[in-house]
């Protein structure tokens, strides 16, 4: 019993992580600020294909409310609002970096050069 118990504790990080990443969109939404900086809404909607706005919006208020992201509101006319990884959210770093390069190989093995 207590063995279960010590293995239940040692996978809470990897099931908060896990919560943090799952899902169609939101690591490619944080590749995507990764990769392109500072970004609008309509940037990243055009950035990636065929993610609905509703879906976008609501998993950029995830990320955000779990710190992964900013959102900050310019005042511009009209009113501008702009995405980017916060310092913690760059932190994940070498997760885009390894996804990316595992995801290079895998198109080469299966789909050639």
């Amino acid at each position: 019993m207590e063995k279960k118990s010590e293995l239940s504790k040692k996978l809470l990080p990897v099931m908060d992580t896990m919560e943090l990443l799952s899902g169609r969109w939101k690591i490619i939404i944080m590749t995507t600020l990764y990769l392109g900086g500072k970004m609008r809404f309509n940037e990243i909607k055009n950035s990636i294909p065929r993610i609905t706005g509703r879906v976008l919006s609501k998993d950029l208020k995830f990320l955000e409310s779990h710190k992964v992201i900013s959102r900050t509101v310019r005042d511009t006319s009209p009113i501008t609002v702009e995405y980017e990884l916060t310092d913690y959210g760059k932190t994940l770093d070498s997760v885009f970096k390894a996804l990316t390069d595992w995801g290079i190989n895998h198109r080469k093995k299966i789909i050639g050069n």
